[in-house]
């Protein structure tokens, strides 16, 4: 076949799903739907599950049916199950033919390693801590392989919901009022009545009731709780305290709940903004977002244009107050009592699953969600080219 007749290579994806945070479950929800969307004319795909424990393993899909990712890490993410004596990793070494997926076969007398075809672009698929909040961008940027969305900063500083609001707080952007607390101080107090009433106090002196207590490194509102009162307080301190080391207690409001998605490098846009409204639950939480029939979009949220414009606006500037990269989700409170507006947060690599907002706001802005996920891939090749200008930075 000439040169002129030969099809184009295809761009070889490594995608990356599990992994060991408590959003291990929405990974494999957002993976399905991803993998079930991406336009395989273009891309080779090759599948690496990370089990609860953290264990890396490459997977082969069924040829003759959708491929389901809960479904191939069952067995592995089973405790009682035989251990397999293939691994996978990718190492932390730059050169070409390190670049592919590396299998770890374990051998007598000894351990074997085999490299898979290099891989192009590697997209995480992985909500939370080790996966989202900067370990595994670090990884990818010492193997010099591209990857979708945001870099180290953006990723870490991203994931800890104090760092981030530190930011936004100096970059002039409007923000509910919050308090840190260290798990190691709240379980300080636990024998000391005077310290935990004062620590208590000066919560309540400061943000008052209604409050949110969150753990300040996790997503998909896992180990958040809503206090009204003193007790609800302590209950809500000792559950974040099972996610994280820092706990973050934040002034509540009567909130709407809306989001706006970012999608660029250096020149991001903004989607339309969307509106999520759940009956049944005091506030947004795990079971509002991924088990609840009940929950409501309106994609474009009933607002007035200059309220949206606004909101379109400051999930940009967030965006580039934190470096971000590919994708970002800013998500926004507007307090019904006084219309005014407020950043809760953003996520670096937000749901794909078939009910999240990102996704669904990107195709009320006219980019469906195959064209969605072809534009990540580019933006992940087109920032790396950006970054292999630099002097020393692997190519």
């Amino acid at each position: 076949m000439s040169e002129e007749g030969q099809k184009p290579k295809k761009i070889r994806i490594g995608l990356l799903f599990g992994g060991r945070s408590a959003e291990h479950e929405v990974s494999l929800i957002s993976a399905k739907a991803v993998l079930a969307a991406l336009d395989y004319t273009k891309y080779d795909v090759t599948l690496i599950g990370i089990t609860r424990q953290g264990r890396w393993l490459p997977l082969e899909a069924p040829d003759d049916r959708p491929v389901d990712p809960a479904a191939l890490m069952a067995s592995f993410n089973d405790p009682n199950a035989t251990d397999n004596t293939t691994h996978a990793a990718i190492l932390a070494d730059p050169s070409e033919q390190s670049r592919g997926l590396a299998e770890i076969v374990e051998a007598i007398p000894g351990t074997a390693i085999h490299f898979g075809e290099p891989l192009d672009v590697v997209f995480p698929i992985l909500h939370g801590p080790y996966g989202e909040d900067g370990t595994l961008q670090g990884l990818l940027e010492l193997a010099g392989i591209p990857y979708v969305g945001s870099g180290v900063l953006a990723s870490s500083v991203g994931m800890d919901k104090v760092a981030q609001k530190d930011v936004f707080k100096a970059h002039g952007l409007p923000l509910l009022d919050y308090f840190q607390v260290k798990r190691r101080d709240w379980q300080k107090t636990a024998n000391d009545p005077h310290n935990r009433d004062g620590l208590l106090a000066s919560i309540e002196a400061q943000l008052g009731f209604p409050c949110f207590v969150k753990p300040v490194n996790m997503g998909s509102s896992v180990g958040v709780s809503k206090a009204t009162n003193r007790a609800e307080l302590i209950v809500a301190l000792d559950t974040a305290s099972r996610y994280d080391r820092k706990l973050l207690i934040e002034k509540g409001c009567n909130p709407r709940e809306l989001e706006v998605g970012v999608l660029g490098n250096d020149e991001p846009q903004a989607s339309v903004v969307g509106e999520m409204v759940y009956q049944g639950h005091d506030f947004y939480n795990y079971e509002a977002k991924y088990k609840d029939n009940t929950l409501a979009f309106y994609i474009p949220a009933q607002i007035p244009a200059e309220v949206s414009d606004r909101l379109r606006q400051m999930a940009v500037e967030a965006f580039k107050a934190l470096d971000c990269a590919g994708m970002t989700r800013v998500d926004f409170f507007m307090d019904k009592d006084t219309n005014q507006l407020y950043l809760n947060e953003v996520n670096t690599i937000p749901g794909f699953t078939p009910v999240s907002m990102y996704p669904m706001m990107w195709e009320a802005s006219g980019l469906p969600y195959t064209q969605l996920l072809d534009r990540l891939i580019e933006l992940a090749l087109e920032r790396h080219a950006d970054k292999s200008q630099s002097e020393l930075y692997p190519t």
